[in-house]
């Protein structure tokens, strides 16, 4: 199966951090964003990687490539771990680019892939959104897909002050986790949400979405909702929604990265002590 990474947007909420740089560049502790949904791929065995990217985002492009400069000088100096890391994450998938030349929304940047994915189903992964768990979070995705067919959606109850930046679904429980999709909406009102469960931004999809993708109208902004399309595969085939096991980190605003990082950063066994000992300290002189 070959994932695609939408890594297009312009990332206005963490202006002006990100106006030279991609919001899915941002590091969280070690590593930037993208490279963790990078590595979900490769652990749930998808090797062929499509990232959809947009002017001002080179600096993906060379974070996934080689620098032998850099190689040269770290081998020189004797640096052998770094140098073992930085070879790692050039060759632990063949990544390809596509550029998104006009900003219309998620769903338009998936129908970018529709020359690379072909005819068969495949994954889709936003390149900000960490997940971590046991079993990729993907990986749950496509063992569902396996043994249901059709297309299958990570979701997770979402607070109900934040229902407004969710498409969130309505659903028949299948099972403990899953659910048959039978209404998607895309950001309601808290009144008009048919359910707690919103979409979370990982996704095993047919190949019948491009097809839906194109009938798919501009919404709010001029921009193609990749759930509006799923509302229209599902009226087609069957689209279940899986409330999949594990811990999802949105990177999609300045609160929730530093959430992240401050998370991740405690959970690091290299920087977790001191950066918990400074947080005490902190904490007892602003109290």
């Amino acid at each position: 199966m070959k994932a695609v990474i939408p890594a297009a947007g312009l990332g206005v909420r963490f202006l002006p951090l990100t106006k030279d740089q991609p919001k899915e560049m941002l590091p969280v502790v070690h590593k930037p964003t993208i490279q963790y949904v990078v590595e979900e791929a490769v652990a749930a065995g998808i090797d062929d990687i499509l990232i959809i990217t947009g002017r001002g985002k080179r600096s993906i492009e060379d974070h996934f490539d080689r620098s032998i400069e850099l190689e040269c000088a770290l081998d020189q100096n004797g640096r052998r771990k770094e140098l073992a890391e930085v070879m790692r994450i050039a060759n632990m998938a063949t990544i390809h680019y596509v550029r998104q030349k006009v900003q219309r929304g998620l769903g338009d940047a998936v129908l970018l892939a529709r020359q690379h994915i072909g005819d068969e189903p495949f994954a889709v992964m936003l390149g900000d959104t960490i997940n971590l768990s046991a079993v990729p979070v993907v990986r749950q995705l496509m063992d569902v897909r396996k043994e249901m067919g059709g297309s299958v959606i990570a979701v997770e109850p979402v607070p109900r002050d934040k229902v407004r930046d969710y498409g969130m679904i309505k659903g028949a429980r299948i099972s403990d986790r899953l659910y048959e999709i039978e209404d998607l909406v895309e950001k309601p009102s808290p009144e008009d949400a048919p359910s707690d469960l919103g979409i979370t931004g990982t996704y095993v999809l047919s190949p019948r979405i491009f097809d839906c993708l194109e009938r798919t109208p501009p919404g709010r902004g001029g921009e193609v909702q990749l759930t509006d399309a799923l509302r229209l595969l599902s009226k087609e085939e069957r689209v279940y929604g899986l409330q999949f096991e594990g811990r999802r980190y949105d990177i999609g605003d300045k609160l929730g990265w530093l959430k992240t990082t401050m998370e991740l950063g405690l959970d690091d066994p290299e920087l977790g002590p001191p950066l918990r000992e400074h947080l005490r300290a902190l904490i007892s002189q602003k109290t």
